[in-house]
């Protein structure tokens, strides 16, 4: 049995587990009945795990794709521990559970891993990367210009036109109010 602490504000983690289990028992052991039962959950011994993050993988299904390639590609997987551990993870035959940092729903929680359940790794992500160029502009930068730049903000050509617009709907508001 291993005992592994997740810290609850961890961000940027994917642990690898390999289930030992006959092709048969993986869905029944990986999916959550409908009274609550969860065996993986147990088997991993924690106590918050959101289903919506766990990645059940019949490397079968891969195809000739590599275990570590669907990692690197689908989780994005990376660091020197990685590389070094690719070749036992391609080595691998049957069903893993991946569980990357939001699986554990930000709890902090202690595991301990038990058959069928057996840890392989855990590994980085490699962090999201901007889909574009830099902003430029000045707004971006949080500097918002005015018509001059040497006017004082609020005073600006445009806000004296608006407020004064408001007032004389306001004079002509009154007036038909009165009359």
């Amino acid at each position: 049995m291993i005992t592994m602490n997740i810290n609850g504000s961890e961000t940027g983690t994917v642990r690898l587990f390999h289930l030992d289990l006959p092709p048969e028992a993986i869905e029944r052991f990986t999916a959550m009945a409908g009274t609550g039962e969860w065996p993986l959950k147990y088997g991993l011994g924690a106590t918050r795990l959101r289903t919506a993050f766990v990645d059940v993988v019949d490397i079968r299904d891969l195809g000739d794709m590599p275990l570590s390639r669907y990692l690197s590609e689908a989780h994005s997987t990376s660091g020197a521990d990685f590389t070094a551990a690719k070749p036992q993870i391609d080595a691998l035959r049957g069903h893993v559970v991946v569980l990357p940092s939001q699986a554990f729903d930000n709890t902090s929680q202690t595991l301990t891993v038990a058959a069928p359940l057996r840890w392989i790794g855990t590994f980085s992500e490699e962090p999201g990367k901007g889909r574009g160029p830099k902003l430029r502009s000045n707004a971006a930068n949080g500097i918002l210009s005015s018509a001059d730049p040497n006017d004082p903000p609020g005073s600006q050509r445009t806000l004296k036109l608006i407020l004064a617009a408001v007032a004389v709907i306001l004079v002509l508001v009154l007036a038909v109010a009165l009359l």
